[in-house]
């Protein structure tokens, strides 16, 4: 899985404008199965979100239809996760 931190490079104007299109494209990745969890940072300076398991290739193609990237640097962190909870145990390596 992957763990991507988004960090907004451009003010919260700016923001706050792409905002609705980025719920858009956070709605059509959850429905689609890739996003797993996604948040605001606090203080506000950014965003979080969890991605399954899938080529990096294709996490980027995705990331790159989010609205925000004219707002936001994305940090991509590959996570190989080989212990979690009973409820996440299908997050574990494949």
């Amino acid at each position: 899985m992957y763990v991507v931190f988004l960090n907004y490079v451009r003010p919260i104007e700016e923001v706050e404008a792409l905002l609705a299109g980025h719920i858009d494209w956070l709605d059509r990745y959850f429905d689609a199965g890739f996003f797993i969890a996604a948040g605001r940072k606090d203080p506000r300076t950014g965003g979080m979100l969890m991605v399954r398991e899938m080529e990096r290739e294709k996490l980027a193609a995705i990331l790159a239809e989010d609205p925000f990237v004219a707002v936001a640097e994305y940090e991509v962190t590959k996570v190989n996760v080989t212990r979690a909870a009973e409820a996440f145990a299908g997050l574990k390596g494949v």
